[in-house]
């Protein structure tokens, strides 16, 4: 019991300490707001208002189709250009595709010879590139197969008939994939930030040796920096999930809040472990903030979140299952989008837990040897 109480007055203090640093309270209310609303909103990946020009050599019906094909809100309305205008619209950036319709091209529809349209690109604008490309030539294969048989599309004649069936997403909405996943990325990012942040202060501050010289075990002191900072951060993503992702972004949430905050309590446990072992090894807050940088960028980037896992390497798919966000990451989705339950997630969780367990671990061994220096 005397025990649990220094952990609890530690605790208390550390939360004390950061009622006062305003400048990282207010980083913290951004983070949670502000960082996630724009995430969510801008952060779409689909294609929307790319700027096309068009080059009709034909001047027919069916050019005037394809043309009337890219519509809003995939393509910004069509351009008519002339055919020596297009390396200069895509040299300007102006524009990110150049679809070139030719000669003849409806009357060699009608006549069943073969028919090629070119496709000019900026490649340098990824992502509008690889899917706008798949849109238009989508397009201009439906309005040829409509313009030869009224009523039928693209896929007539083929052996097989695809229906697709999405999802929890119906509407592919990419705003509704950025909120979450920012939510996600500020969870890991803010926990570790303020651990390690109080830890350095205290150095900074000279108050180490304060508590050395008082009857508290290095356990009670890092246990109260984690249950303090963790409770902040747990509080803030409560929040945001029910104010910014379900309110301001109005994204649809399947699953249950409270248990995605289980794991997200769970998930903690490991990223403010993280957070004593950086703040450790680090003496100074610059120092602190490199090792972060090349701590963060890994968890963030090889996680899940922003590139599936089954698109990595194998041996990259492996290393990261030691990371403790490639497990919040499935759990987070698994929850929020899909509606799981704790018979689905269960082993995520288990997973967190042991990954926290060996980092709490090796903080435990590295701040130990630290005061005891």
């Amino acid at each position: 019991m005397e025990s649990l109480a220094h952990i609890w007055h530690l605790g208390i203090k550390e939360l004390r300490s950061l009622w006062h640093d305003k400048a990282l309270l207010v980083f913290v209310l951004v983070a949670f707001t502000v960082m996630i609303y724009t995430a969510g909103s801008a952060g779409s990946m689909e294609l929307h208002n790319a700027p096309v020009a068009v080059v009709d050599e034909d001047q027919t019906v069916l050019s005037g189709r394809v043309i009337n094909a890219l519509q809003e809100p995939w393509f910004l309305p069509p351009d008519i250009v002339d055919y020596h205008e297009v390396d200069g619209l895509l040299d300007n950036g102006s524009h990110t595709f150049a679809l070139v319709i030719p000669e003849g091209f409806e009357r060699d529809v009608r006549q069943g010879q073969p028919v090629a349209l070119q496709l000019n690109i900026d490649a340098t604008r990824m992502s509008q590139a690889f899917i706008g490309t798949t849109y238009i030539q989508r397009f201009a294969s439906a309005e040829v197969a409509e313009f030869l048989k009224p009523g039928s599309s693209a896929t007539d004649g083929l052996p097989i008939e695809l229906i697709t069936r999405i999802s929890y997403n119906p509407n592919l909405d990419g705003t509704w994939f950025g909120g979450v996943m920012e939510l996600v990325t500020q969870v890991t990012l803010i926990s570790i930030i303020l651990t390690g942040a109080a830890l350095i202060r205290e150095r900074e501050h000279g108050t180490v040796e304060h508590l050395m010289v008082m009857p508290l075990r290095p356990f009670e002191i890092m246990a109260g920096k984690i249950w303090a900072n963790g409770l902040v951060v747990l509080l803030a993503a409560g929040v945001s999930v029910t104010l910014v992702i379900q309110g301001w972004l109005q994204v649809p949430v399947a699953g249950s809040v409270a248990l995605f905050l289980v794991g997200t309590l769970i998930h903690l446990f490991s990223t403010t472990a993280i957070g004593i072992l950086i703040g450790t090894v680090a003496r100074t807050m610059p120092q602190f903030g490199l090792l972060l940088i090349l701590t963060i960028l890994p968890l963030q980037l090889l996680s899940g979140g922003i590139t599936p896992r089954e698109s990595m390497p194998q041996m990259v798919q492996d290393l990261m299952l030691a990371a403790p966000t490639t497990h919040f990451v499935s759990m987070a989705q698994a929850i929020l989008y899909r509606g799981a339950g704790l018979e689905v997630v269960w082993p995520q969780m288990l997973a967190l837990l042991a990954i926290g367990t060996v980092f709490l671990s090796l903080a435990l061994a590295l701040f130990r040897r630290h005061l005891s220096v």
